[in-house]
């Protein structure tokens, strides 16, 4: 028996521009359903947001997202999580991170650190922080 553990992600109406962005950056298959699609809602402002979304890759990426509807109380907090991508090669990582950090705010800066061969930090642009790095003793 195993689990898979996978962030999901809470927007306000920008989880479906945000699933796009991680699928141009980390490949794989998007999936979205709406809130007319699940809920029937028929609110022309809310009936297009996403109420279940997720992009999973061959390499093990996966990542969920919903908008919260404007009934339902929502606030993205200071820095209530992060979302970290562990790899196990520089340049595979290093990808990952050129593409992330369109439009972002640096926090550190992809470097080698104490821990790990490559270590960085940003915000991206929907606000979500993300923390990417390879495997000590892992490094190609």
């Amino acid at each position: 028996m195993s689990i898979q553990t996978v962030a999901h992600i809470n927007f306000r109406g920008d989880a479906r521009p945000a699933l796009s962005f991680y699928q141009s950056v980390f490949g794989g298959d998007l999936v979205v359903l709406t809130h007319a699609q699940v809920y029937g809602t028929t609110d022309p402002v809310e009936a297009d947001l996403v109420s279940w979304g997720q992009v999973t890759s061959p390499e093990g990426f996966a990542i969920m997202a919903y908008d919260a509807p404007a009934s339902r109380a929502w606030n993205p907090g200071q820095s209530p999580f992060f979302v970290s991508v562990r790899g196990t090669a520089n340049d595979e990582i290093t990808a990952y991170w050129n593409k992330l950090k369109v439009d972002a705010e640096i926090l550190q800066d992809l470097a080698p650190a104490g821990w790990s061969p490559l270590y960085g930090m940003l915000k991206d642009r929907f606000g979500i922080t993300w923390v990417l790095d390879v495997q000590a003793g892992d490094a190609a």
